[in-house]
């Protein structure tokens, strides 16, 4: 660029070349009052604004205030040539804040470079947008910018930029990013085949998904099926291997991201997963003298490790890994000990039992003298998760005398996290007493408000303590140098307590007295403030001594302190009252008992530790901590799974069905895909959270090709102009195979396919795919999906699945599955004898459920005995001949199967009316859930009119 323009040469020369200050002032005044001219008379082609804009660029980047050039950097965004545009986006960054009112000028340019097929120019208009962010910029071209990630046309590059611009605005501006809005489209790109754009959309998903967990639950299945091609399937090019390390970046992210949800109970997810961390961990065994594999391959790890200890801290996954956080924590680099101490942090913070941590005890605590202090607050933070009972004495011991020798930087910190740990597992007052109190005394002004003022809560809620604090804390009061925080202690149990321990040897009213107030010399106001209250109370108890407090009293009215005489005044008043009067006895009466609170130094240091731009998933402070968390983040707004709980029982999904080859697949056009809604949700504090079904796709053809399948195995579930979706099923007991079958009716490929199962209740129900789905069905191709089921307690809710995919825009449709009840029933033959027995042992009501409703004839207006036969023995039921007198009724007899409940009976007797053109339908089961909901799905299906 300089040397296109040698007056910018020159300008730069001559400003390097000034020998002194005053010389370099000198020549800029004299540059900037020419550029004024110039700028003043106009007449500037390109050119000449470009190199004037420059100067005054580089005079601002001195440190130099510059208050012209602006209108013309305006001018030059518009400008057709690159480098005319370029210095006109950079000045225009540099030297306009984001509240600029030149800002509105240049928002139409840049969304008209925005629009434009030039990547270059592209790429302009998205860094003057990320490095300005103003909200005002935000609102007018966050859409533009979302225009420009999505489109297919978009260069990879421009894509990258748009998703880190996209990211910049929502850190700045949240609320003008419509994130749930763009999430399936924005999460379709992490199937993108260029990994440098999955890099840069996984980087604002990451922070999209933290404030919209539900919108983006599908992020969490495509996470997993691209770590899985990554590290398992090696599915990436060469430029992407960074020292053999395949993406690390991107690992890292998606590690991370997994984290962000509760862990999923689908196994086949669980064993994706799974397989991709032990892998990983695998690859870590192999050892390198390459400092860069090895920081690549650790980074990766140690999130992996992270990953494992949040899914399940009992897995053998989480055992091996605290094999090789033991290697860590002892290694030679700094970095490595560093993070194998935060590791083992999160383990301590996670798991049940802490003995495979408790073996590196020793370790760790000599970690606290690390020569490293970021090592040193990780050692801190570990000790701090891994105390319990049993180590609590020895740990708060070591802290202390660290406290001592500890950097100033951590002793705030320590303070708090001693104070925490002693009250949580304080086995006796004696050693609560005694801790806290040494505690003061050595940490001097890293004592913070809450820690004695929480010292004080205990104290006085706890009457078999409050004795011995007197007592010890006047011996610490005794000491030549006591710290103004134990003043202040002092000056409160003394005040309330002293007279239990008047009668001891060197603790003497006069004593306490003499002790306390020679330390007041060195206090501020505020703690001499406390001291007076305390004097006043020593008037009440202590008589004796009565005629020192009033001296103390009338010298204090004098001072200049507002605060200070205004009290002394009052208590001398006060005190100087006859002995017997009452007003004085009840003002100085014992404080009662604080209410039950939670403790302050908890909040405090949740807050001193608190969550950066990448929210963590644990907190330091063992279990108990992490679970309070938990319980309080789902008591917000919740995420639906991102996968539907499965279930553990599989038959063999190998050829289980053949393709819908044969079946009657007429198309429709009434189909349209729509957008779903996955807003209903619910949480369980007490279980991982499970969505509710989404609004569903609904339509003519969808209803009647559901009915149909309600009582067949096979057959169309939707079709519209781009895809078909069908099903094949069986049934055995309590378990069920579905075959999905999903074809693409366009000649192009189907790519970021994605299907997710919705179980309301997975107690009852569970469901989820043998393998994951692929992500791109190739044109005019058939893809399956074999969805497996489990029946474990009556249910009557219907499951539901979500299919999106990308074809030019997103597409989305969520479909009820036909997966009922009665899917899950075993014929039974019985005789009439044996059928009418069973009949009368299970009684009427509640275990009947009976209907009248009004039944079609035939055209000859006959009974469709067909029809009807067909209905029932869809429903599974065994339809039992000649057991009924009545040739024109029908009777059935089934038994559900559910791995829970176990087995339940269920009768059916159908009864029609020709004459009456009615119907009655009763069913007795020895569950009343069952026998309503029969009696419901038959009855309806009998009432409709025949297709």
């Amino acid at each position: 660029m300089a040397t296109n323009m040698r007056g910018l040469t020159q300008f730069i020369a001559d400003i390097r070349g000034a020998r002194v200050r005053e010389l370099e002032e000198k020549r800029i005044n004299k540059e900037m009052a020419n550029i004024r001219k110039k700028f003043k008379d106009g007449n500037l082609d390109g050119y000449q604004k470009k190199k004037y804009v420059a100067k005054i660029i580089f005079t601002y980047i001195l440190g130099y205030k510059v208050d012209v050039g602006h209108m013309e950097a305006v001018n030059l965004i518009s400008s057709p040539k690159y480098s005319e545009k370029q210095i006109g986006y950079l000045a225009v960054t540099l030297l306009m804040h984001e509240n600029s009112d030149l800002l509105r000028l240049v928002v139409n340019s840049i969304r008209k470079d925005l629009d434009e097929n030039n990547e270059v120019n592209n790429c302009l208009a998205l860094h003057a947008i990320a490095n300005v962010g103003s909200n005002e910029m935000a609102e007018a071209l966050a859409e533009d910018v979302h225009r420009l990630l999505i489109s297919p046309t978009s260069q990879n590059f421009v894509r990258k930029k748009a998703a880190l611009t996209l990211l910049r605005m929502y850190r700045k501006h949240p609320d003008v990013i419509p994130a749930a809005e763009w999430a399936l489209r924005i999460v379709s790109i992490m199937d993108d085949a260029d990994l440098g754009v999955v890099v840069s959309v996984t980087s604002l998903i990451m922070a999209l998904a933290q404030d919209h967990l539900e919108a983006y639950a599908v992020c969490y299945q495509k996470s997993i099926d691209r770590l899985h091609r990554l590290v398992v399937d090696h599915e990436y090019t060469a430029q992407y291997a960074y020292y053999r390390v395949p993406s690390p970046w991107l690992q890292v992210k998606l590690f991370r991201l997994l984290q962000y949800y509760p862990p999923t109970e689908d196994p086949t997810l669980r064993s994706v997963i799974n397989n991709v961390i032990q892998t990983v961990m695998n690859n870590s065994m192999e050892t390198s003298r390459n400092v860069q594999h090895n920081n690549a391959q650790n980074a990766v790890l140690f999130e992996a490790i992270a990953l494992a200890i949040h899914l399940d801290t009992n897995s053998s996954l989480v055992t091996n890994a605290a094999v090789l956080l033991a290697r860590f924590i002892s290694s030679k680099e700094t970095n490595v000990r560093y993070l194998g101490l935060d590791t083992m942090a999160h383990l301590a913070g996670r798991t049940e039992s802490l003995d495979a941590i408790k073996k590196h005890q020793t370790t760790i605590i000599q970690s606290l003298r690390d020569k490293d202090i970021s090592v040193r607050r990780r050692a801190l933070d570990l000790l701090f998760s891994m105390c319990d009972l049993d180590n609590s004495e020895l740990i708060v011991g070591e802290l202390l005398r660290y406290l001592k020798v500890a950097d100033y930087a951590l002793r705030e910190e320590m303070v708090l996290k001693i104070a925490i740990l002693t009250e949580k597992y304080a086995t006796s007052y004696k050693w609560y007493v005694d801790t806290i109190l040494e505690l003061i005394a050595a940490a001097g002004d890293h004592v913070g408000e809450e820690v004695w003022y929480r010292v004080i809560q205990i104290v006085t809620n706890t009457m078999d303590l409050q004795a011995y604090a007197a007592r010890v804390t006047l011996e610490y009061l005794k000491t030549p140098t006591a710290h103004e925080s134990l003043v202040k202690v002092g000056g409160y149990v003394l005040g309330e307590y002293g007279h239990l321990i008047a009668n001891e040897p060197g603790s003497s009213p006069i004593e306490q007295f003499q002790v306390l107030h020679t330390k007041s010399q060195f206090c501020l106001a505020a703690t001499r403030a406390l001291l007076l209250s305390t004097y006043i109370k020593w008037v009440n108890v202590f008589p004796e001594i009565k005629h020192h407090l009033l001296n103390v009293f009338d010298r204090y009215r004098h001072v200049l302190d507002v605060d200070l005489q205004q009290r002394a005044c009052e208590y001398y008043a006060l005190a100087s009252r006859p002995e017997d009067d009452e007003l004085l006895q009840n003002v100085c009466e014992e404080i009662p008992p604080f209410p039950p609170r939670e403790s302050a130094l908890v909040h405090r240091l949740n807050r001193k530790l608190g969550d950066t731009e990448s929210k963590r998933t644990w907190v330091h402070g063992g279990k108990e901590a992490n679970l309070e968390r938990e319980l309080t983040q789902r008591k917000k707004i919740l995420p639906a799974e991102p996968a539907s709980r499965t279930t553990t029982g599989s038959a063999d999904v190998g050829n289980v069905m053949d393709s819908l080859a044969g079946l009657d697949l007429t198309s429709s056009s009434n189909g349209a895909a729509a957008a779903t809604d996955p807003s209903s949700i619910f949480a369980q504090l007490s279980k991982p959270i499970n969505p509710t079904a989404p609004r569903l796709t609904t339509g003519p053809n969808i209803d009647r090709w559901f009915e149909k399948l309600t009582t067949s195995a096979d057959g169309v579930l939707y079709e519209d102009v781009q895809v078909q979706i069908g099903i094949k099923s069986r049934y055995q007991g309590h378990l069920g195979q579905i075959a999905i079958y999903v074809g693409n009716k366009v000649p192009v490929p189907l790519t970021s396919f994605t299907a997710v199962v919705h179980v309301s209740d997975p107690d009852t129900l569970l469901a989820s795919f043998a393998k994951l789905p692929p992500s791109t069905i190739a044109p005019r191709a058939q893809t399956q999906l074999l969805l497996q089921v489990e029946c474990k307690k009556f249910f009557s809710a219907l499951p539901s699945i979500t299919i999106s995919f990308l074809a030019g825009a997103q597409q989305s449709v969520t479909l009820q599955l036909p997966i009922l009840v009665t899917k899950f029933f075993e014929h039974v033959s019985l005789g009439a004898a044996d059928f009418f027995e069973r009949w009368k042992l299970i009684g009427g009501p509640p275990r009947e459920s009976q209907l009248v409703f009004p039944i079609t004839l035939t055209e000859e207006g006959g009974l469709d005995q067909e029809r009807y036969r067909q209905v029932v023995s869809g429903h599974r039921l065994n339809l039992l001949d000649g057991v009924d007198p009545n040739p024109n009724n029908l009777v059935g007899a089934g038994i559900l199967h559910t791995s829970v409940d176990g087995k339940v009976g269920c009768l059916l007797r159908f009864e029609p009316n020709r004459d009456a053109q009615m119907c009655r339908i009763t069913v007795r089961s020895t569950s009343e859930d069952v026998a309503t909901e029969v009696q419901k799905l038959i009855s309806r299906a009998l009432s409709r009119a025949p297709s």
